[in-house]
């Protein structure tokens, strides 16, 4: 709800709260918080209280706005929770004029030409996008038309507060003070990651920094936090978040473990100082740096089943690393987005393209496409498909059959199968001033069968998976090359 926006508020009266104002600093202890991708974080707050014997309430002031106050822990020498419970009205000019509706108020408005003030005693009869006043029995509509205009309320609701607070009524079993370690889930924090990878084609290294983005959506600050970053998909925090990015296209996952700290089959990256996560900030933090890991430049084209084209197709360029202990990087890196650079002939860096990778273990080799090359096109052209009669493969099968109590027999199979045998040409071009090496790979061969053949091919090959068959063909500076294939299958 808005209203008026140059008015001015005024409180006379009212509780020990009204005089309490926005705190110069915080109440919060000794924090540390974690936090997860999944919109979800953890914030442990050790607070020294003073306590009374026996049952007394105590406010915890400072908490995050969108605490989850069903999962608050509070534990302490002697003490057990009797009732809690989380205010999070906050105290706003909306606010109090909300709570206002049915209560009298004071106008005053200065005439800006004398400065006189006058004051008007009107009564708030709605506050839904506008403000309604009964003004000594007529209705207006308190309007933003530049003239100066304060409200004084007669008091402060009392279930509005200048910060977020958690009421908690504890027994305590003796009086003193002592350390209470308040724990509790809130939304709201959030971080991500990103990469900046300076590309150096000439000597074949990249140098990686990573930079870990902290969110803070609350409007409480978490001061001076110990913050501790897990990475990986944490289920149960929220029933509907979002899956992590998949693996970069190209990439292989690792299989060496990182040395970091573990909590499940998940990863910590603690920051190496305490932060300060301010209200609605968004922060950055290195996490990752480092220099000359082993990198080159690849090129890929990826046909579909039976794909042709009378047009020449782009080809995908990409820069591959590894992320293994003997490639030079040595860790594991969680997902986010990696941002590519080179230096153009004046030695300035130059973005080059972007991509995402999901969370990545250590001794994965990755390939972040970064593009369409320029100069490298391939055209893929079906040279012919015939059908092929059933016995080049197979006719028959032959089984035993054991039945209990009878002697094994033989059972012989017809399987009368309809097979297709389809040649391919890849027509590969290169405009470039150097050799370059396309890795093509053909899509599609094998929906389940696993039984398609390769007869014949210009080059050797490797099949990649069941579906996949993959060549490494150099193309020559400004020339051509041609592979060709043959594909027995089933369709």
């Amino acid at each position: 709800m808005r209203f008026a926006l140059g008015m001015a508020l005024v409180l006379t009266g009212g509780t020990a709260a009204a005089q309490e104002g926005v705190p110069s600093k915080t109440a919060q202890g000794d924090v540390a918080v974690t936090i997860y991708n999944d919109d979800n974080a953890l914030v442990q707050d050790v607070r020294r209280l003073t306590l009374p014997a026996g049952v007394t309430r105590q406010d915890f002031p400072d908490v995050t706005q969108q605490i989850r106050p069903e999962t608050v822990r509070l534990s302490g020498d002697g003490i057990g929770v009797v009732e809690q419970n989380f205010d999070y009205d906050l105290l706003s000019p909306s606010a109090l004029m909300e709570k206002a509706v049915g209560q009298t108020i004071t106008l005053v408005r200065t005439n800006p030409a004398t400065g006189a003030e006058t004051r008007e005693q009107a009564r708030v009869l709605a506050a839904n996008g506008g403000v309604v006043l009964d003004i000594g029995g007529r209705i207006e509509v308190l309007r933003d038309d530049g003239l100066p205009v304060r409200v004084i309320f007669p008091g402060l609701p009392p279930n509005l507060r200048a910060r977020p607070t958690l009421s908690v009524t504890i027994e305590s079993a003796k009086a003193g003070a002592r350390p209470v370690t308040l724990a509790y889930l809130t939304r709201g924090l959030a971080w991500s990651a990103d990469y900046v990878a300076l590309f150096d084609e000439t000597v074949g290294k990249l140098d990686l920094q990573g930079w870990i983005t902290l969110t803070n959506r609350n409007a409480t600050a978490l001061t001076n936090a110990e913050t501790v970053l897990v990475a990986g998909a944490v289920g149960g925090g929220r029933g509907n978040f979002a899956p992590p990015p998949p693996f970069a296209p190209g990439t292989r996952p690792g299989t060496q473990t990182a040395n970091r700290a573990r909590i499940g089959d998940y990863y910590l990256y603690p920051l190496p100082q305490r932060t300060t996560i301010a209200a609605n900030q968004q922060k950055q933090v290195s996490f990752l740096s480092s220099a000359g890991v082993p990198a080159a430049r690849t090129y890929r084209f990826v046909n579909g089943w039976l794909g042709a084209s009378d047009e020449p197709q782009g080809v995908e360029t990409a820069l591959a690393f590894s992320s293994s202990r003997d490639g030079g990087l040595g860790d594991a890196l969680p997902a986010g987005t990696v941002r590519v650079y080179v230096r153009d002939a004046k030695g300035q860096p130059q973005f080059v393209g972007e991509n995402r990778i999901g969370h990545t273990p250590m001794g994965s080799q990755l390939s972040i496409r970064t593009g369409e090359a320029f100069d490298l096109k391939v055209r893929p052209v079906v040279e012919g498909r015939e059908r092929i009669d059933t016995e080049e493969f197979r006719r028959s099968e032959r089984f035993r059959v054991k039945v209990d109590g009878e002697p094994a027999r033989t059972v012989t199979v017809e399987n009368s199968v309809t097979y297709w045998r389809t040649r391919m040409r890849y027509e590969l071009t290169n405009a470039g001033p150097a050799p370059a090496v396309v890795e093509v790979v053909q899509a599609g061969l094998d929906p389940g069968f696993g039984d398609t053949r390769v007869p014949t091919e210009s080059q050797p090959g490797e099949q990649r998976s069941r579906d996949q068959r993959v060549w490494r063909v150099t193309v020559p500076a400004n020339g051509s090359a041609d592979l060709t294939a043959t594909f027995d299958t089933r369709y």
